[in-house]
């Protein structure tokens, strides 16, 4: 609150005031008072309203600024009518009044909405379990009668099988804490599973995969690395070359940690879009020239599965020549934690 915001709001009994001292000045001289009698009393009184205001004027801006402060400080800001108490301030109690009814209305809609949000994840969640079976038995029944007809219907069932993944994992994405356990696991194997996951695609377009020194073990979480894994390969392949595609996967150490790379050689990434990938729904302009079905949620759901899992990623590009992402994992910090739990 200014000073000069507070002499707006009382500018009533400042001109109340002045009114009624001059009706006691002249008063006063209609009863034969001398000019200096009426000059003390008229100073006297201009004082004393003067000194009431000023302290007036600190006390309430006192008790503003620290409203001010809690609602700075709080992370839910509809919640501040439950951390002041009642104003001193009569005229100001009607407001809070209504500022209580109003964060209660608040937080009542709120939980409706949090309800319906947990309803219709738990029908996804429900709904993706479901579809995953006849996906799983079409496989199962292409992979028993091989022909080239088959390995492209394969094909077409992993990326069904990868887009239902990712409905998946989206949907789980706000809540990765409930969902998740940091334990040791080997990140060959990992790495491998992704793989395997995506055979049908490699073996159709002929991409090469190199892999080394992946014999190392991390602390992760198994499932959600490896849709990170994934998705990084499935965005390699999209962006493949024509000519001799291939990918290479490597791990190297940097300071306080072990670096996955997943590294292709395709259509890499032009250098005012590569601050972008990230971004929810970009894609880019090779996303929306070679690939029109890309959705730019795919390394948006990388960056921040990582960030939940405490993991760091970053991609490195040059145009037309290669697209390097960069997975890393720290050393200690998740050793620390599992050997405290152990002792």
């Amino acid at each position: 609150m200014s000073l000069s915001d507070y002499i707006k709001s009382i500018i009533n009994v400042i001109l109340l005031n002045f009114i009624a001292l001059i009706t006691l000045i002249l008063f006063l001289f209609s009863v034969g008072n001398t000019f200096d009698t009426i000059k003390v009393v008229a100073l006297v009184w201009i004082t004393i309203l003067t000194m009431y205001m000023f302290f007036e004027y600190r006390k309430r801006k006192v008790y503003f600024d620290d409203i001010l402060k809690y609602a700075e400080n709080l992370d839910k800001k509809y919640l501040i009518s439950e951390v002041i108490d009642i104003p001193p301030y009569v005229e100001a109690v009607p407001y809070y009044t209504l500022l209580k009814k109003a964060s209660k209305s608040m937080r009542e809609e709120i939980n409706d909405i949090k309800n319906q949000r947990k309803d219709y994840k738990e029908y996804i969640e429900k709904w993706i379990h479901e579809v995953k079976t006849p996906i799983s038995s079409i496989k199962l029944i292409e992979e028993n009668n091989k022909t080239m007809t088959s390995r492209i219907i394969l094909q077409e069932l992993e990326g069904l099988d990868r887009y239902v993944e990712q409905a998946l994992f989206y949907a789980r994405s706000e809540e990765v804490e409930k969902d998740y356990l940091i334990k040791e696991i080997s990140l060959e194997e990992c790495v491998n599973k992704a793989i395997i996951k995506n055979k049908q695609i490699f073996i159709l377009n002929g991409i090469d995969i190199e892999i080394d020194g992946l014999d190392r073990n991390i602390y992760c979480d198994s499932k959600w690395l490896e849709f990170i894994i994934n998705q990084i390969i499935v965005n390699a392949v999209k962006y493949r070359k024509e000519e001799n595609p291939k990918i290479k996967i490597y791990t190297v150490n940097v300071k306080n940690g072990i670096q996955l790379i997943i590294e292709d050689n395709g259509a890499g990434i032009p250098s005012n879009e590569i601050s972008r990938v990230f971004e929810k729904g970009f894609t880019g302009n090779k996303g929306r020239i070679n690939n029109n079905k890309s959705t730019g949620i795919g390394l948006y759901l990388c960056e921040k599965l990582c960030s939940k899992l405490g993991i760091l990623i970053s991609i490195e590009s040059e145009e037309n020549l290669y697209t390097r992402v960069n997975i890393t994992f720290p050393k200690g910090s998740f050793v620390n934690v599992a050997s405290k739990v152990n002792s």
